[in-house]
């Protein structure tokens, strides 16, 4: 008897091992359906509440026929506001606590949690329900290392100087024309002697993930550790582009609305990684 009840053990616990192990090769695959084509996403093990948080409201069709309300281009797309299409008093609208990881970056294709700013939500706690998904713009090492307001405000003081006529003509002539790139072109090449000038650190740390990223893909790198980072488009940015892109209101509204329908499938991380060409960290 004693052998037979240790046989059960033994079964029982490889049993237990292999559920485990079948639970975590699998994962959600997130398909989110526009009239501008679909886009593929996964969610991160390393933010569970807002992981949980989406795969409830979308596996409930509560996603579906909401909208990307608010696109700025080279910035990011915003949507699924599913407590007001559903009419909810604003005491439901519920929040996450933030769940920041260095790892998880705004690079292009992040998708994050939308919240109330910081002056009534000092905790930097989430919608629970809206997100914004990456598009952003790609960064050169000055411009991603450059502390851009401390900058701004240096260059400003620094056209004032009589000696910096030149200068001051050179700035003005480009803001008459719009040319704000080539205003920050301008502000960055003078990076040195302005820390010279003013005797000040002009620099941004940034980690070797951020630099890599923001060098190469692209992304909103101010939104770093404000914003809780929680998957990631892995198929269908050409869609975030297109997106992106469509004429909008001076609020930012789309012309045209862009609805859409929010499916969620649990599927093997093989497949996901063969036919979506994302590779899951390490374990």
């Amino acid at each position: 008897m004693a052998k037979y009840s240790l046989i059960r053990i033994i079964t029982g616990a490889i049993l237990i091992l292999f559920a485990g192990s079948c639970a975590t090769e699998k994962d959600y695959l997130i398909t989110i359906d526009t009239n501008y084509g679909k886009m593929y996403a996964i969610l991160y093990d390393e933010t569970p509440a807002h992981k949980e948080n989406f795969i409830d409201l979308a596996s409930s069709g509560r996603y579906d026929s909401t909208s990307f309300y608010r696109i700025i281009e080279d910035f990011m797309i915003q949507g699924g506001d599913v407590f007001n299409k559903e009419g909810l008093d604003q005491e439901d609208w519920y929040t996450l606590p933030a769940e920041f990881n260095e790892n998880l970056i705004h690079e292009k294709g992040s998708i994050a949690a939308a919240r109330q700013g910081d002056n009534i939500n000092p905790e930097m706690r989430s919608s629970g329900c809206q997100f914004y998904i990456v598009e952003g713009k790609v960064y050169d090492d000055t411009s991603l290392t450059t502390d851009i307001r401390k900058l701004q405000k240096a260059f400003s003081k620094y056209l004032q100087l009589d000696s910096n006529t030149e200068l001051r003509n050179k700035y003005s002539e480009l803001y008459q024309k719009g040319e704000y790139d080539s205003i920050n072109s301008l502000m960055l090449s003078n990076k040195i002697v302005l820390e010279k000038f003013f005797n000040l650190n002009l620099g941004l740390d940034k980690r070797k993930n951020q630099i890599q990223a923001y060098t190469t893909v692209g992304g909103t790198p101010h939104l770093d550790d404000t914003y809780t980072v929680f998957g990631k488009v892995i198929k269908g940015l050409d869609v975030l582009d297109d997106i992106s892109s469509l004429e909008t209101r001076g609020n930012d509204l789309p012309v045209e609305p862009v609805y859409m329908k929010v499916n969620v499938e649990l599927v093997s991380k093989k497949k996901i990684a063969k036919e979506y060409g994302y590779q899951y960290p390490q374990e």
